[in-house]
């Protein structure tokens, strides 16, 4: 069984989709997917259907994003709905109108927000990787580290974590389309809702596969 890591969907579904022929993702394979499943693109509930689905075979570990905190305090009154709207909420909210210009929390399905309030996770951990959301001080366990770090934090010069484990992160986004490969860190946030490319990494090999919204793929290797 392969460990494949998604980084940041941001309401990619068609890049999602052609990833998912071109790995191909199989019904075998454990899928971990790095948060960020909405805003800025455009088919963020069609993302959400996918994960829902692939979640409930047991074969997915999806970890939760900070776009994904700003829907849920958006619904909960512990945020804005402004904010919300105004970092891709509104791409999110059209997603669920059928004529695309309803812009309504009312319109989202309930098993769509029990997904996001009950399936989500802060961080995993393999015996030989680490995986949050954004960011980790190296020299703290993962069950220690802050909200701010997991969901919010940037990735800057990274050090090694203190575990020798290697760090996998999506959230800072690489304006490039490439991983940032640092050794004892990859980002695989690759922009994709930037015009870039959705990244899924086999954990164990280092291969990896992009594709984008118009449904280009590309097969590549993480350089040692």
């Amino acid at each position: 069984m392969r460990l494949l890591a998604i980084g940041d969907i941001h309401g990619c579904y068609d890049a999602l989709k052609s990833l998912e022929a071109a790995v191909p993702i199989l019904p075998t394979d454990m899928v971990l997917t790095l948060g960020d499943y909405i805003n800025r693109g455009p088919q963020s509930a069609a993302v959400l259907e996918w994960l829902i689905a692939r979640n409930a075979t047991g074969q997915l570990i999806p970890l939760r994003g900070n776009h994904e905190i700003m829907m849920l305090e958006a619904k909960n009154g512990g945020g804005s709905l402004v904010d919300f709207l105004s970092v891709g909420g509104d791409e999110t909210l059209r997603s669920y109108s059928p004529n695309g210009d309803v812009k309504q929390l009312r319109d989202v399905p309930q098993h769509h927000w029990d997904f996001l309030e009950r399936a989500l996770r802060p961080y995993h951990e393999t015996d030989t990787h680490l995986f949050v959301h954004a960011n980790a001080y190296p020299d703290h366990a993962l069950e220690e580290q802050p909200d701010v770090m997991l969901y919010w934090e940037h990735l800057r010069n990274p050090r090694a974590h203190i575990s020798g484990k290697v760090l996998i992160c999506g959230h800072t986004s690489q304006k490039s389309g490439e991983i940032a490969n640092y050794g004892h860190t990859l980002c695989i946030d690759t922009w994709a809702f930037g015009g870039k490319w959705l990244t899924c990494l086999d954990v164990a090999t280092g291969e990896y596969w992009q594709a984008n919204q118009k449904g280009v793929v590309h097969t590549r290797h993480l350089e040692k």
